[in-house]
């Protein structure tokens, strides 16, 4: 882990994302790459060139500004951090950055979120994750001691879930990090029998790996909705992360079929890490 990225708002929970970075930073000797959305105004937009490039140069260097001092906590101290200002006005777009940084990993802050605001809104973790292609960290307190030691990667075991695997796995060894995976059975149209949830276990494990040596790693548990399933095996085994798939739905696609992933990591008490399905 060499670059990775923490979009920074000045509220108290990008803080929380900043930290978490810093102890991976201090950790693995990476750069911390902190970005600042700055979103410029459509009034602004519609002024003349002149106007607009006067006053675009204006909010860029307040942003700096505020932005240099936001960085001076104790906890970066010796660790290199890059600021980033760009004046974007959406969140997608830090993905873009990402691929132009060749970042590793986004560290994002968050304070979750419920019901309607949840549904129509979202929050902007929210929308990195849909878009992300790299690993994005998502926390939601202020992170005493990061770690890694024990991760829970949870899927469907499907075939589409195979590349987040192998990004997963990847990413935890380098870590050296313990991985548990777990499959949660559900009622209704989801359920599986046993025998046929093995299967699928040992069809995925045989495609992704070439073997079955990780099949002693694999629990099985059923409760009534996979995030629940997940968060409650969390609790229990002492995870100290959740690591999930994500589709990166967008739109109005993401608006009727929701996210498993992203209702994990709006609502987990502990850090979640998303993988992309590509």
């Amino acid at each position: 882990m060499k670059k990775i990225i923490v979009p920074v708002d000045f509220s108290e929970h990008s803080n929380y994302a900043l930290q978490a970075a810093a102890q991976l930073a201090k950790k693995y000797d990476a750069e911390i790459l902190a970005l600042h959305m700055l979103e410029i105004s459509e009034t602004i937009l519609t002024k003349g060139e002149t106007a607009l490039q006067d006053e675009t140069v204006f909010f860029i260097k307040l942003a700096e500004k505020k932005f240099n001092e936001f960085l001076e906590q104790d906890f970066l101290e010796g660790i290199s951090v890059t600021p980033i200002v760009k004046h974007f006005k959406v969140f997608s777009e830090v993905n873009d950055v990402a691929k132009e940084q060749n970042a590793d990993m986004i560290v994002m802050g968050s304070h979750g979120s419920s019901g309607i605001k949840e549904i129509f809104v979202g929050s902007n973790t929210e929308k990195v994750v849909r878009h992300a292609d790299i690993p994005v960290l998502v926390v939601k307190n202020q992170p005493a001691t990061l770690s890694f030691d024990n991760v829970v990667f949870a899927s469907d075991f499907t075939e589409k879930s195979v590349t987040p695997y192998l990004n997963a796995t990847q990413l935890f060894k380098s870590l050296g990090s313990k991985l548990h995976l777990l499959y949660v059975n559900t009622p209704g149209d989801n359920f599986n029998s046993s025998q046929e949830i093995e299967q699928t276990v040992a069809d995925f494990l045989t495609k992704a790996d070439g073997d079955l040596s990780q099949l002693d790693n694999v629990k099985y548990v059923s409760d009534y909705t996979v995030e629940k399933g997940v968060l409650n095996f969390a609790n229990v085994s002492g995870a100290d992360a959740i690591a999930v798939a994500t589709h990166g739905r967008t739109g109005f696609t993401h608006f009727l079929s929701g996210s498993i992933s992203e209702d994990i990591a709006n609502h987990a008490s502990l850090p979640v890490i998303t993988f992309k399905i590509k």
